[in-house]
């Protein structure tokens, strides 16, 4: 059966193409919105629907060809249709029967399946029980290991097992109540932990700080001990440097080992510390430990801090300074070892805190300290403090520091308390030569300054240039070096030589010499005692030199750098000056005493009628006070100051003698007095001859010799026995004979020379030629005297 295709109609007015258009559109499936949205903008949608009907039409008539094309095919699908529909039929009735049978046979085992799941379901049910009972076990297992560490003390372990419990064992606990005893026990074992860490580190704080003091004691002892051996060192190398100089070739060769302190490692237990911070981090409160250490720490070290009233600092500083060192000598170890506990910034913050506080504090009692050796004792302390402390990195300058800023104020007492042992020693020396019967005196109290004037041992007893107060003095500037050097030392400042140098210079200039200028102004010395200082101030400025090397030596300076020209101490030229002053005091008693001598001219008879064949009384007297004065000086003083003397004195002699022929209490003389003189004056010239050449004076080549010293009276002595004393007024023979001589003084002297007494009758006494010439050429001297004047 095929069906003839009807032809289609044309569309007309050209709407085929719009009916196949669309038809495509439909055919694909496309989206008919546009074509409709466009339909209705033109304002045509009846046309879009005819071509829609037309559409429809065409799919119809498309139908029914398909169908008359089919219909032989339909048919015998229909057929084939209705068997299987038969079939089917038979199937579930095949069915209905297998399964009224099966049923019969699966009863009585779905009777079976429900008592096996009943055993399955009581089998979890025990498998569930067993499992929660184990893991019930373990717990408690774990819960009596807990609370056996607790019992030991163990409490790390047992953090540890509280850890486990909760995070791999407690959610798994089914028991409700076991897990809320479980879970309600962990807390109080947590605090309960917490508490007993405090607690032992309560007890640590406590005795940490009681052991403080020991900690530090120990410490600075060892600061003390290489110090110690620093200086064993230097002194060795000084004595190196010694022998070498001196060229000593018998040089001891040692090796030096380092000297290792069994106790350098400091011991402490930190172990609650480590404990309890580690504890604290475990239980995640470990920056709440952080700051309870630090508080309870910095509460600790303001108590420290606190100096006691109730005795002196000077006895309690040495407790105070090493309870701070051990302090910080724990924080250090702390700060290191204890993984996080302390911040560097934590340390650094109260060592500000307590080196403020001891600065303070030092300040307040050197301002309050007048005794110098108390600051050193306190410095020596404080300098080893500093160097306990910057071995373990601490900066201790600002303590230096104070130290520095009292060195002013230590040297004053310093030379305050020098000034009143010399004032002592000066006060109690009789200043006569000291005498040392034994070789150990000898030892003590000339090598020991090296004041000696020979390399030589002399013989005992041996009797020193100088009195017992120069090796006291020596003692005493020696003294106040080591002090100067002991407290500038280990301090601030590195080169402190020449501060000691300045400081030496201020006790010999300020101190010494001014006690010995007020002992020279005093008005009451003798000679002897003038003579003596004198002798002293001698030895005491060639001793200026040792007492320099000996600050360069403790000072670490080489020798030659002292040596050098110029480097020498000021108080060398001002004892230079303070001799000479001390010579001139000596020269003024030794011109009072002769004054005493000179003043028996006045008991000579200066008109006596008969010339005298020796000398007058009081020029012996003249000469034993000259020889002793000689003899002393020539045992105390030098060479120079020896020339001094006698030529002052003797010089001193011939103005007296001279001044007593001008004395208004003579108011004549006569030519046998004149001889009389010439007789005192022949045995002071023999005297000062013999001494100048006995004493080696005149080895010194000086231009002036004692005997000089007597040309003034000598030139008015011989002018006055001259026959033609005229001759003074030539000015050749005045140059050549009288030429000390002063006109006024020749003129008043001659105007009392009488050669014979004036009598009534005296032009009818007898002379002879030669004094009648010799009264001639005075009288005419005596005119022209006047005439000139």
């Amino acid at each position: 059966m095929h069906a003839v295709p009807k032809k289609r109609p044309v569309a007309e007015n050209g709407d085929g193409g719009i009916d196949i258009t669309l038809a495509a559109s439909i055919a694909n499936g496309e989206d008919l919105g546009s074509i409709v949205r466009h339909a209705f903008e033109a304002g045509k949608p009846e046309a879009l629907l005819h071509h829609l009907r037309n559409i429809v039409k065409k799919k119809e008539v498309e139908i029914e060809e398909l169908c008359r094309l089919h219909y032989e095919e339909f048919i015998l699908a229909v057929d084939e249709l209705r068997g299987v529909l038969v079939d089917a039929d038979e199937l579930k009735s095949m069915l209905s029967g297998e399964n009224f049978r099966l049923q019969e046979v699966a009863s009585s085992l779905l009777v079976k399946l429900d008592e096996l799941l009943e055993l399955y379901s009581i089998k979890k049910n025990v498998t569930e029980a067993i499992q929660t009972v184990k893991v019930c076990a373990q717990v408690a297992n774990l819960c009596m290991t807990c609370n056996q560490h607790i019992s030991d003390g163990r409490f790390y372990p047992v953090l540890k097992t509280v850890d486990l419990i909760e995070k791999d064992h407690l959610e798994n606990i089914l028991v409700k109540a076991l897990r809320k005893v479980i879970e309600k026990q962990i807390p109080r074992i947590k605090l309960h932990i917490e508490k007993k860490v405090c607690n032992e580190f309560n007890d640590w704080l406590v005795h940490i700080r009681s052991t403080a003091r020991e900690i530090g004691q120990l410490a600075i002892g060892q600061a003390a001990s290489a110090r110690q051996r620093d200086e064993e060192m230097h002194a060795r190398q000084r004595e190196a440097e010694e022998q070498s100089r001196s060229g000593v070739s018998d040089y001891v060769y040692t090796l030096d080992v380092e000297h290792v302190d069994e106790d350098s490692v400091l011991e402490f237990d930190l172990t609650p510390v480590y404990r309890a911070h580690h504890i604290h981090v475990c239980l995640g409160i470990g920056e709440k430990f952080r700051d309870y250490y630090y508080k309870n720490r910095l509460m600790q070290l303001n108590l420290d801090l606190q100096i006691s009233t109730a005795q002196p600092f000077l006895e309690s500083h040495q407790p105070f300074f090493q309870q701070i060192a051990g302090f910080f000598i724990i924080e250090d170890r702390v700060l290191r070892t204890a993984g996080g506990l302390l911040s560097e910034s934590q340390v650094e913050t109260i060592w500000d805190t307590a080196i403020s506080k001891m600065t303070a504090i030092l300040e307040d009692q050197f301002s309050h300290t007048d005794t110098a050796s108390y600051l050193l004792l306190i410095k020596d302390f404080v300098t080893l403090l500093g160097a306990t402390l910057t071995r373990y990195g601490y900066r201790v300058q600002p303590l230096l520091d104070i130290l520095d800023n009292s060195r002013d104020k230590y040297h004053e007492l310093l030379l305050n308390e020098c000034r009143k042992q010399i004032t002592d020693i000066l006060a109690n020396d009789t200043f006569e030569q000291m005498v040392m019967k034994k070789e150990y005196e000898y030892n003590m109290n000339v090598l020991a300054f090296h004041i000696q004037s020979s390399d030589m041992i002399p013989a005992f007893p041996y009797i020193a240039p100088f009195s017992s107060s120069v090796p006291d003095a020596c003692r005493i500037v020696r003294s106040f070096i080591e002090d100067s050097v002991n407290y500038l030392s280990y301090g601030g400042v590195m080169n402190f030589y020449d501060v000691v140098k300045k400081y030496l210079d201020k006790l010999l200039i300020e101190v010494l010499n001014d006690a010995l200028l007020n002992m020279i102004h005093s008005g009451t010395l003798g000679v002897p005692q003038a003579m003596q200082i004198a002798g002293n101030i001698e030895v005491l400025e060639h001793a200026c030199d040792r007492f320099l090397l000996q600050a360069a030596q403790l000072c670490g300076i080489p020798r030659r750098l002292v040596e050098r020209p110029h480097s020498g101490l000021t108080a060398k030229a001002v004892l230079k000056a303070s001799r000479n002053a001390a010579y001139n005091a000596l020269l003024n008693l030794v011109n009072s005493k002769l004054d005493e001598y000179m003043a028996l001219m006045n008991l000579v008879n200066w008109t006596i009628d008969e010339a005298p064949e020796h000398g007058n009384d009081y020029i012996n007297e003249v000469l034993l006070y000259l020889d002793s004065v000689v003899s002393t000086t020539q045992q105390i003083l030098p060479s120079e100051a020896l020339y001094k003397v006698g030529i002052g004195a003797l010089g001193h002699i011939s103005d007296s003698m001279v001044t007593a022929f001008l004395s208004e209490n003579m108011k004549r003389f006569n030519l046998n007095a004149v001889i009389g003189i010439d007789n005192d004056l022949k045995m002071l010239e023999a005297f000062a001859d013999e001494r100048f050449h006995m004493t080696g004076l005149s080895e010194l080549r000086k231009d002036t010799s004692f005997r000089d010293c007597l040309v003034e009276v000598r030139q008015l002595v011989n002018l006055l026995l001259s026959n033609q004393p005229e001759n003074f007024m030539n000015p050749v023979i005045r140059e050549k004979n009288y030429g000390a001589l002063d006109y006024k003084k020749v003129a008043s002297i001659c105007e009392k020379f009488k050669d014979s007494p004036d009598r009534l009758f005296g032009s009818l006494s007898s002379r002879n030629t030669k004094q009648d010439a010799r009264k001639k050429s005075m009288d005419v001297l005596k005119r022209r005297l006047r005439d000139f004047n």
